[in-house]
């Protein structure tokens, strides 16, 4: 196989400029850069406090969230300027995930701002079999400047308001709006009535995280010194490489990578769907140098699609590797059945020299369904006091590694009470008509020779009498609570009884 020839290296916000990290702008404050760009309305109340005390008293989480978040700040605070976008903003990751791109909620919210499944597609954010864009560093970011520019416009330039949607919805804020409000808040924000506690607290997070960030030493804190220059550049792949090949050739562990790669749901990147991967300065000029002189193909991974319903230890046979290894690489929890359609990474062959085409790469999607008889969809919301994979699991007799999978959460994870929570539950087969009993069949065979027989006459009556036609007997219920019981019965055994 040819060399690859070496990649360009270049900054992603500013392909265009060339990076010089001798300028002395590279070395100024980027915290000074962004304290001087604050430009949301600041609220002081108790709940700003609170939030204040509440990291003050957690140093060491401060110190690894701000740790963690300076990988990506830099990147943050270009775009917003380049949006005319207040910098305030490039703080709300560290409320929304603790700047974690990897971070996934109870909800399904994914990436270090938190989106939702259906607001990511909303964004244009890819979410299938191969990659996630809610985790991506710039897509993600992109995403929710868009978004948040667009709730800025609808609530009239109230960015208090604007973070409220973000975290909350936007028509729930508007539905809050036309509500009757308490008109001796300071803010309308802080007037809307009826918000869940975490939005109540949204935006007084944010004031204290800014707080805290612009004068770390009243809190005793100290926050990690960050140079006003790209942590990461933008390196590009023309061919399909494997993840820890290609954190080898970048000389970095792989931890490292996959902090800043983190949308990679497979262990290797496609690069019809995913053209450019991003490096520490040093890890690209590694990478550069060290691309060309591989040998043999990049990718030891290829994509096979199922071509009918099978069982893993079938798709395993087939392709060549362990049942075990197929249900690692592609995420297959137990006792579920691969659909015809799915994507599926497997090894790929010395032969195959193509890689993935870009309408897979794109579109792969894995469909899975338990074993044994045909499912249904069941939702229910968590209860007052939340619940746990593992209770679900439990009640309804199925792994919790399934209920993950239906939900698409970790096996750890809790839903939070009134969530939706999804369930496949088996559907009855249809019931066969009861055999009548053979005592029963021969009551119902007299009556019918009963009814045959001819019947004895009828005495006339006595003149100027007039007879009533005979009553139908009816048999009263007995009180002994008999109809209850039965009732009790008939709602124990009904689906419904047996959903809630």
């Amino acid at each position: 196989m040819a060399a690859a020839s070496a990649p360009a290296v270049e900054d992603p916000v500013r392909p265009e400029a060339r990076i010089d990290f001798n300028d002395p702008t590279a070395r100024s404050d980027l915290w000074q850069r962004l304290r001087n760009g604050y430009g949301i309305e600041p609220i002081d109340n108790a709940r700003v406090r609170k939030w204040e005390r509440y990291y003050a008293e957690r140093p060491d989480y401060v110190a690894r969230m701000t740790d963690r978040g300076g990988r990506y700040l830099f990147h943050v605070v270009e775009e917003l300027e380049k949006r005319k976008m207040p910098l305030d903003l490039a703080l709300l990751p560290f409320i929304e995930s603790a700047f974690n791109p990897q971070a996934v909620s109870v909800a399904r919210a994914a990436g270090m701002w938190q989106f939702m499944p259906s607001t990511g597609r909303v964004f244009d954010l890819t979410q299938n079999a191969f990659r996630d864009d809610r985790r991506d560093i710039l897509a993600s970011t992109r995403a929710a400047l868009d978004y948040l520019g667009k709730l800025h416009d609808m609530f009239n330039g109230d960015w208090h308001l604007a973070l409220a949607a973000y975290n909350w919805g936007e028509g729930n804020v508007q539905r809050a709006l036309r509500r009757k409000r308490d008109h001796k808040a300071d803010t309308v924000y802080e007037s809307l009535r009826r918000m869940p506690g975490e939005t109540r607290d949204y935006v007084p997070k944010l004031q204290a995280m800014k707080n805290i960030v612009a004068d770390p030493a009243a809190f005793g804190l100290t926050l990690p010194p960050l140079e006003n220059h790209p942590y990461f550049l933008s390196v590009p792949i023309e061919r399909d490489i494997d993840v820890e090949l290609a954190a080898k050739l970048a000389q970095i562990d792989l931890d490292e990578f996959q902090q800043l790669n983190p949308q990679m749901n497979r262990p290797v990147i496609l690069a019809a769907g995913t053209p450019q991967v991003l490096l520490p300065y040093d890890g690209a000029n590694a990478f550069v140098r060290n691309l060309p002189q591989a040998q043999g193909p990049l990718a030891s991974w290829t994509v096979w699609v199922a071509p009918k319903a099978m069982k893993p230890a079938q798709v395993a046979e087939l392709v060549g590797m362990s049942e075990a290894e197929l249900r690692d690489v592609n995420h297959i929890p137990p006792s579920m059945v691969v659909q015809a359609g799915s994507s599926l990474v497997v090894p790929r062959p010395e032969e195959r020299l193509h890689d993935v085409p870009e309408d897979l790469a794109e579109n792969g999607r894995l469909l899975l369904t338990p074993e044994g008889r045909a499912l249904r969809r069941v939702s229910f919301r968590a209860g007052r006091r939340g619940d746990s994979v593992v209770a679900v699991a439990r009640r309804y007799r199925v792994r919790p590694e399934t209920v993950a999978h239906w939900n698409n959460v970790s096996v750890n994870a809790r839903f939070r009470p009134g969530q939706h929570i999804v369930v496949m539950v088996a559907t009855k087969p249809a019931r066969a008509p009861a055999r009548k009993s053979a005592a029963k069949a021969a009551r119902v065979s007299a009556h019918k020779a009963a009814a045959r027989s001819p019947r004895a006459p009828v005495r006339k009556a006595a003149a100027g009498t007039t007879r009533k036609p005979a009553r139908r007997a009816t048999a009263k219920a007995p009180h002994n609570g008999a109809p209850k019981a039965a009732a009790a019965a008939r709602t124990k055994s009904s689906p419904l009884a047996a959903r809630r």
